[in-house]
């Protein structure tokens, strides 16, 4: 079993308290963190605050160096990356090799965008009154950047929070899930291995309440929370004046209309429905199905996730391994079974054994059930048939949710309908709502957040755009 220091400052700090992390599918002990306690946050912050003053002087080529060779680094530990993803979180071989593989994409993309912070230009003489003036703006670092990072992608999302912010000019304090820890701490000290200046990257693993120090203080100028709508409009609420984005949860729906490729949908749906075991943020969780082909595309999806492989997270042939802990599969549970008592029907799973839940599809459902109108997380999905496009895209706005849709379609004017009136951060055409791609805007409307990730769209949120106006008439040729 191994233990992992914390980083502070660039420096390997040792603690008394430690986290226990165990590997989700047997429950075994896999390895033993140090926890952060009030003064080892206090002292992140202070390294931060001095960080900053090295990293938003770096030129942006070496911020872009910087990162391709953090980077290459996660192409060159890729096995044993993907190795502790299985083991701390419990997730599928070939859905951890896929994490880590996104991670090394996402820095290099943070690499590339770090080179293309653009200014711009504006002509401010639009009037006698204010000829000979022009507008330049520009974008500048805010400063320490606090990235709290949930246990479903404890690697890529770390990344998605570290490398914009060393994009931009800023320093870095990453507090990730107790959970999985391991991931981010190994990032931590490959991002120093790649020059990332020592006081700018701190790797604080703690639990939650610990992390309310971090948000509240005002020296960290940006708070980028992915988790829970609870906690993460929690932390917005205490947060005082920085900058806060968040990416919070989502009921995901995806409409499949009669004109759909049934046979593509049905396999797609059955990949993002139980992909992590349905513990992602935009998991399809509401599948809505035009009448007509309901019985057609219901025993299609039903054979999709059948053929699904349930098992041990090491098997490279698994498909479907444990949830993240036998506390969140029974929250499930309970769900499920509440829906059963209130009319709906179970076609297939509805069981779990510890952290193991079987791959679950509802029918029946209404709206208001938990099922629908709260976020599962978890291996189920509901499907129901809908009468006219209308209601559909009334079903999807319904709740508190707005992150991802998905439709299958041939029609254009369907797909820029639900583009205009699905109240969401994406709509994804003849594709699930659970596709997502590193350099894309990535957000939610109404309850699932605010802001965007994506390298790109991160790098404006974590940086402050300046203007400076110069008035030529003031001057002396």
């Amino acid at each position: 079993m191994d233990r992992y220091p914390l980083i502070i400052g660039g420096q390997s700090v040792e603690t008394e308290e430690t986290i226990t992390v165990r590997f989700p599918y047997t429950g075994e002990i896999y390895a033993q963190v140090c926890a952060a306690g009030p003064a080892e946050l206090d002292n992140a912050v202070s390294a931060a605050c001095q960080g900053f003053e090295s990293t938003r002087r770096l030129s942006s080529g070496k911020r872009a160096a910087i990162l391709q060779r953090l980077a290459d680094r996660i192409n060159e530990r890729a096995g044993e990356l993907a190795d502790v993803l299985v083991m701390e979180g419990g997730k599928t071989r070939k859905f951890a090799t896929a994490e880590v593989a996104r991670a090394e994409v996402t820095v290099r993309t943070s690499a590339e965008e770090a080179k293309r912070i653009y200014g711009e230009v504006i002509p401010l003489d639009w009037s006698d009154d204010t000829g000979g003036r022009t507008g330049y703006l520009q974008r500048f670092p805010l400063g320490p950047v606090l990235g709290i990072v949930p246990f479903n992608f404890p690697l890529n999302l770390a990344c998605h929070k570290l490398a914009p912010a060393i994009a931009a000019g800023n320093s870095i304090i990453l507090k990730p899930a107790s959970a999985t820890p391991v991931s981010a701490i190994i990032l931590g000290e490959m991002a120093l291995e790649a020059g990332v200046p020592a006081e700018a990257v701190s790797i604080v693993p703690c639990g939650g309440e610990m992390a309310e120090q971090l948000a509240r203080d005002p020296r960290v100028a940006y708070l980028s929370f992915t988790g829970s709508c609870t906690v993460g409009w929690h932390l917005r609420s205490i947060a005082g004046r920085k900058k806060v984005g968040l990416e919070l949860g989502g009921n995901a729906a995806v409409v499949v209309h009669e004109d759909a490729n049934l046979g593509y949908a049905a396999t797609r749906i059955a990949a993002g429905g139980f992909i992590n075991a349905g513990q992602v943020c935009i998991s399809v969780q509401r599948v809505l199905v035009h009448r007509p082909v309901y019985e057609e595309a219901l025993q299609m999806i039903l054979s999709a996730i059948k053929a699904l492989r349930v098992g041990d997270p090491r098997d490279p042939a698994t498909d479907v391994g444990p949830m993240i802990d036998s506390k969140k599969a029974e929250e499930a549970y309970q769900k499920v079974q509440e829906a059963v008592r209130q009319g709906a029907r179970v076609l297939t799973g509805g069981t779990r054994k510890d952290g193991m839940f079987a791959p679950t599809v509802l029918t029946d459902t209404t709206p208001a059930m938990r099922v629908n109108c709260e976020e599962v997380f978890a291996p189920v999905i509901s499907v129901v048939p809908y009468d006219d496009f209308d209601e559909a895209i009334r079903n999807v706005n319904t709740g508190e949710f707005g992150l991802q849709a998905g439709i299958f379609t041939q029609n254009i004017c369907r797909v820029l309908r639900a583009f205009e009136e699905m109240g969401v951060g994406g709509v994804i055409v003849n594709d699930i709502p659970t596709f997502r791609v590193d350099q894309m805007p990535y957000g939610g409307e109404k309850g699932s957040g605010t802001g965007r990730e994506g390298p790109r769209y991160a790098i404006e949120e974590m940086s402050a755009l300046r203007l400076m106006v110069i008035n030529r008439a003031g001057g002396k040729e």
